[in-house]
């Protein structure tokens, strides 16, 4: 089979690493893909939003199965497009992206069907938020963006002067864009933090391995929310007992009340948790995989990444024993100075020749001539299994380490 991974990040690197593995996969193919997925699939110079041109790519080249990565082509209808032409393509469909499409529409799903989620209110008028702020005195506060932000739409703010900057930005200077037309405020929730990945068809939920991400850009949780700065896989606050309080009183009762809605879910469902003291509660769902959270997670997977997407697909995910590696996994995100504001590009990146024991996932690269650049915010992600998450992130460090380009940013408290 010829497979077609869309997006050109973290992620779809370890898409690609892994998609590669299975004995039925004849070629690969990546668009647009990095400097790291040339390596093992034929990159395409086709953006990962020209669904146009990837669908007439997939008609033209007999592609047995399109892989979707990022989450702005499923909103966009991507699986839509593909479908109607008679295309097999793994992701939820335009109806059921809206999860990750419409913050505003999660919330009142959320809302409407009794799953825990922070208390919040929207706004598309800018002087009805400003407002509200005046009236509160509960500080911190979230501000987020409605519409797709690249990870970057949520504004934690630690009073009235920094919450009216924030919602002026969005609302006005549209820092975001149109994904701040309007706006959501929501109660500040505190506890750690839990990334439940799933295999979801239109009649089963299958949870992956735990996994813990690091989002914000500074140690000890400081500075600004990046999309991710580090992970480890399993999530030590993660067992039997909170998986399946998880799965009846957050997954299951939300794939149901998007059935109820005429918009039924199959792919890979995302779920942020906050574990508050009230219990475990929604932060954000994501219709697609986690980046760093792939980055751990499919190191350990077992069965073949092709067949559950097939299965998937043909609603059969029930038939399949879907097996993990006992082991531990931690990567290590290394990002450009400045990210996730301003950055620069093009800087050389040199020792990748030097790693030994990890897998390097190239997020932000690209080749300029013999040399391998930067070209994003977040460029390298340095994962390592081992038995333990202790012993991954050692290696994971010293691996790190050994891979130079000016500014480097990373964070040495990942695991923490």
């Amino acid at each position: 089979m010829k497979v077609l991974v869309v997006g050109g990040g973290g992620r779809e690197h370890t898409l690609v690493w892994k998609i590669a593995q299975s004995s039925r996969v004849s070629k690969v193919y990546c668009a647009p893909g990095n400097a790291g997925t040339a390596g093992m699939a034929t990159n395409l110079q086709i953006s990962d939003g020209d669904i146009p041109a990837l669908l007439k790519f997939a008609r033209d080249n007999n592609i047995g199965l399109t892989v979707v990565g990022p989450e702005v082509p499923l909103v966009a209808g991507i699986v839509d497009e593909f479908e109607a032409s008679g295309l097999r393509i793994f992701g939820p469909d335009a109806k059921a992206a809206i999860l990750e499409g419409s913050k505003v529409f999660t919330k009142e799903l959320l809302e409407k069907y009794d799953i825990p989620t922070a208390e919040y209110h929207r706004f598309s008028d800018v002087s009805n938020a400003l407002q509200f702020l005046d009236g509160n005195s509960v500080y911190p506060i979230v501000i987020k963006a409605n519409g797709l932000a690249a990870g970057k739409g949520v504004l934690i703010s630690e009073n009235k002067k920094q919450a009216q900057q924030g919602v002026r930005e969005m609302m006005e200077d549209k820092v975001f864009g149109l994904a701040g037309d309007e706006i959501i405020i929501e109660e500040f929730m505190t506890g750690p933090e839990l990334s439940m990945l799933c295999f979801v068809d239109s009649k089963t939920v299958v949870p992956m391995v735990s996994a813990k991400d690091y989002k914000r850009i500074g140690e000890k949780d400081t500075g600004l929310n990046t999309g991710g700065m580090g992970a480890i896989s399993p999530n030590p606050l993660y067992d039997a007992e909170l998986e399946a309080h998880c799965l009846e009183k957050i997954i299951e009762p939300t794939l149901a009340g998007m059935r109820k809605e005429g918009r039924p879910f199959k792919g890979i469902l995302y779920c942020g948790i906050m574990l508050t003291e009230a219990g475990p509660k929604v932060l954000e769902y994501n219709v697609r995989f986690g980046d760093p959270e792939t980055q751990v997670i499919l190191p350990r997977l077992k069965t073949d990444l092709l067949d559950i997407f097939e299965a998937v697909i043909d609603d059969s995910l029930s038939n399949l024993d879907v097996m993990w590696d006992q082991s531990a996994a931690a990567t290590v995100v290394l990002a450009s100075q400045g990210y996730p504001e301003a950055y620069p590009k093009g800087l050389v990146i040199t020792g990748l020749d030097k790693v030994h024991a990890s897998v390097v996932f190239h997020a932000g690269t690209a080749k300029a001539g013999d040399d391998m650049v930067t070209s994003g915010g977040r460029v390298l992600a340095v994962t390592t299994r081992a038995a333990t998450v202790g012993d991954a992130l050692t290696t994971s460090y010293k691996n790190a380490d050994l891979i130079q380009f000016d500014g480097k940013t990373m964070r040495r408290d990942i695991g923490s």
